[in-house]
C-alpha cells in the first residue's frame, strides 16, 4: 500500500512539473522583440537615466511657425504601438511624440525600479527637454490619462492642449487615495505563466466589442509583455500607484480638456468622466456608444475625428 501512494505521489508530482513545463512562459530575447517592433536603432534614447523607446515623426521644422506637438501616452500594460492609425493620420499637419513608459514595451525597466508617477513624469518632462519641446498637446489613455492630467497640472506652461482618454485618477473600491492598492499575490503568477488566451481573455474586457480584438494586436501584446523585465516591472507599477486626490491638480490646469470614452468600457466606467467634468468645468465630452477603453484601437476612424477637430481649434 505505501508503495502505490509512493507511485501514486510520483505521478502527480510528474503531471504538476508536466503541466508547469507546458504552461511556462519564459522572457522573449530582446534582440527578437526589436527586430519585429523597432523600427529604428535610433529611437532608443537614453533620457533621465533610463533607455526609452520613442517615434517622433512629423514635421520638425525650427522656423518661426513650427508644426505644433502631439504627445501621446499609452496605458498599463501597452506600448506606443496602441496609437498607431491615430498617429499616422496626424503625422503630415504635427510633429507626433510617443514612447513606451518605463518597463513596458521596448523601453528598458527603470534601472531604480522607480515606476511612481512622480517618476514618470519626471521622465516626460526630461523626453520634452531632451527633444526640444517647449510646449505639446497630451493625449493620455488610461494610466496615460493620469500621467497626462498630473502633468498638466504641475507644468501648466508646457501644455497645449489635453485629450483625456478613459482616464484613470479617481479613487474606486479597494483604490484608495493615499495608499498603494492591493495587489493580489496570485498576480505574481504572471512572471513564469502568461498564455496568451488568459491575456486575450483580459484585453477583450477593453473593447465593446470583443469581436474588434484581432489575433495581431493580441500577439503584439503579448509579446512585448514578454520583454526582459516587463511582467516585474508591470508589477511594480501596480505596487507603486498610490493616488492622490485629483481635485487640487485638475483645478490648476488651464489647457483646454477634452475627454474621450467609450460607453461600453469595461476597465474604468464611463459613469467617472462626470468626475472629471465636475471639477474641469471647460472640458467637453465625447461620448462613444459602441466603443470601449481604447477606442483608438477598437475603431480609430471613428474615434479620431473629434479629437483631430478639438487639436485644429485655435484657441482664443
Amino acid at each position: 500500500m505505501k508503495r502505490i501512494g509512493s507511485i501514486i505521489a510520483a505521478a502527480v508530482l510528474v503531471a504538476l512539473l508536466a503541466a508547469a513545463a507546458w504552461l511556462y512562459t519564459p522572457d522573449k530575447p530582446l534582440k527578437v522583440l526589436e527586430a519585429k517592433y523597432l523600427r529604428s536603432p535610433h529611437d532608443m534614447i537614453e533620457v533621465a537615466g533610463t533607455r526609452l523607446h520613442v517615434r517622433d515623426d512629423g514635421p520638425k521644422d525650427k522656423s518661426a511657425n513650427p508644426a505644433p506637438v502631439v504627445i501621446m501616452i499609452h496605458g498599463f500594460g501597452s506600448s506606443l504601438q496602441t496609437w498607431e492609425p491615430w498617429a499616422l493620420a496626424l503625422e503630415p499637419t504635427y510633429r507626433v511624440i510617443r514612447f513606451d513608459l518605463p518597463g513596458s514595451g521596448l523601453s528598458a525597466p527603470d534601472p531604480k525600479g522607480d515606476y511612481t508617477d512622480t517618476r514618470t513624469i519626471a521622465v516626460l518632462l526630461a523626453l520634452m527637454d531632451r527633444l526640444g519641446v517647449a510646449k505639446a498637446s497630451l493625449i493620455g489613455n488610461s494610466i496615460g490619462g493620469r500621467i497626462a492630467w498630473t502633468f498638466a497640472g504641475l507644468h501648466p506652461d508646457r501644455v497645449d492642449k489635453l485629450v483625456l482618454i478613459s482616464p484613470d485618477g479617481f479613487a474606486s473600491p479597494g483604490f484608495d487615495y493615499g495608499r498603494a492598492a492591493k495587489v493580489p499575490a496570485v498576480l505574481g503568477v504572471m512572471r513564469y505563466v502568461l498564455p496568451k488566451s488568459l491575456l486575450r481573455d483580459n484585453l477583450k474586457l477593453a473593447y465593446g466589442d470583443p469581436a474588434a480584438l484581432t489575433d495581431r494586436t493580441v500577439t503584439r501584446y503579448h509579446d512585448l509583455m514578454l520583454a526582459p523585465g516587463g511582467r516585474e516591472a508591470l508589477l511594480s507599477r501596480m505596487k507603486e500607484t498610490v493616488l492622490v486626490d485629483p481635485r487640487p491638480l485638475l483645478k490648476r490646469i488651464q489647457a483646454p480638456v477634452l475627454l474621450v470614452w467609450g460607453e461600453r468600457d469595461g476597465m474604468i466606467p464611463f459613469g467617472n468622466a462626470k468626475d472629471y467634468l465636475q471639477y474641469l468645468p471647460h472640458a467637453r465630452l465625447i461620448a462613444l456608444p459602441a466603443l470601449g477603453h481604447v477606442p483608438q484601437e477598437e475603431a480609430p476612424t471613428q474615434s479620431l475625428p473629434p479629437v483631430l477637430d478639438f487639436l485644429n481649434e485655435r484657441q482664443p
